[in-house]
């Protein structure tokens, strides 16, 4: 049911070819984005996303976690987004436990592959940070 006439495909015809014709899109890698975006302050997201704004109501940590929690039920698919809110539930306290029985609790309702993977992701991030860490130990020791 190949309609020649048909707008929407006319439409995404016209917008595969805009993005072929872009040169940067060759050379993009979301890794690279990633790397790019950097983690928010704790007091920035405490102010945007906790109690700053919502005296009483939940904390940037907690409200992270649930992000976690909504990005493992939707079966992991997302990886930057995970890593990213991994670092980022680090960044407001979370601990690896937190994180860990974050994604745990899910595999009762998103399912075990699903846990798996997130897991793999937050065990990611989580050890970059870590590894950032001891970097910036072993510098100030040299100092």
């Amino acid at each position: 049911m190949s309609d020649q006439n048909n707008p929407f495909e006319a439409m995404m015809k016209q917008a595969q070819e805009m993005a072929k014709a872009m040169p940067a899109m060759d050379a993009f890698s979301p890794k690279v984005f990633e790397a790019m975006m950097g983690t928010m302050p704790k007091d920035m997201m405490e102010m945007m996303f906790g109690n700053g704004l919502n005296a009483g109501g939940l904390d940037a940590r907690t409200r992270l976690l649930l992000t976690l929690a909504g990005l493992t039920m939707q079966g992991a698919q997302n990886d930057i987004a995970i890593r990213q809110t991994v670092r980022h539930a680090i960044e407001a306290g979370a601990t690896r436990q937190h994180v860990t029985e974050t994604i745990a609790q899910m595999s009762v309702f998103a399912g075990l592959p699903a846990m798996t993977r997130a897991t793999e992701l937050a065990n990611q991030a989580m050890d970059e940070k870590e590894n950032d860490m001891k970097g910036d130990d072993m510098k100030g020791g040299e100092a």
